[in-house]
């Protein structure tokens, strides 16, 4: 069986404890107006043409985008990175685009991870059948789960799909005692507004478990991509959050009785 993925990651720090390795499976059925890897987003691999500076001429050079590897190619590069992962208690994480994308792929390569005492972690926007999504809990340490927006009607306009799948997910993982770690990616404008962090976290405080909270401020690292890949850009006009901003929605969330940090 082979995946298909755009990037993997060594000494990643900002995605679950320790110092990890990153797989990015491309793939994702969302289509957040903010993503900053808007190249996962097709499950295929794909070229496309750039321009490059070589001996004082620009010429055009062919990039691939995605790649084919075989569970074992995977496990391969993992390991490069077996004495970090010990010595600092981290391990994998499986991020995207949408790692449920590749539902077979990624249930193969996280049963055999576990058969090797890695630690395992899934980056997910939650959208996601649930029982793929039972089957994958059985081999998952940790989940990094989004919320992006509480109002089902901003939620399908700025990512493309209704919310309430995402919502009675994080229910099924609370009901399974699974670790969930919070992510929420503040967006100035979008979903920035108090009345809806107000309702995420009394959907938070509704579960039977208390989950840390990431909150992952809007930048534009991103934005020159859309460009490249000739794909509609959405967030012109809209600046990254303030500090000061930011500090504020921290103390909010802080008081209203979580644990919180900013950014991955």
């Amino acid at each position: 069986m082979k995946g298909t993925i755009f990037d993997i990651k060594h000494y990643a720090i900002h995605d679950g404890p320790g110092i990890r390795t990153t797989v990015f499976l491309k793939g994702c059925p969302l289509g957040c107006w903010w993503c900053h890897n808007p190249e996962s987003r097709s499950g295929e691999v794909f070229r496309y043409q750039k321009e490059e500076k070589v001996n004082g001429k620009i010429v055009e050079v062919e990039e691939t985008i995605g790649q084919h590897y075989t569970v074992n190619q995977v496990m391969k590069e993992i390991e490069k990175d077996a004495l970090l992962h010990e010595e600092s208690m981290g391990g994998v994480t499986f991020s995207g685009g949408e790692p449920f994308f590749q539902f077979n792929f990624l249930l193969q390569i996280l049963a055999t991870c576990k058969k090797n005492d890695i630690h395992t972690c899934v980056d997910t926007t939650g959208f996601v059948d649930p029982e793929k999504l039972k089957k994958a809990a059985e081999f998952t340490d940790l989940f990094l789960f989004d919320l992006k927006h509480f109002d089902d009607n901003m939620h399908i306009k700025y990512t493309g799909v209704s919310n309430k799948k995402i919502l009675d997910n994080l229910r099924l993982l609370d009901e399974l005692g699974k670790r969930v770690e919070i992510r929420y990616p503040l967006i100035p404008g979008i979903n920035d507004d108090e009345s809806d962090l107000l309702r995420m976290l009394a959907f938070l405080n509704n579960l039977k478990n208390k989950y840390p909270v990431s909150i992952l401020p809007y930048h534009k690292i991103g934005s020159n991509k859309y460009k490249r890949f000739n794909i509609e850009y959405k967030m012109d006009g809209i600046e990254e959050p303030s500090g000061e901003y930011i500090e504020k929605v921290k103390n909010t969330i802080k008081e209203a009785g979580f644990e919180v940090t900013i950014g991955g």
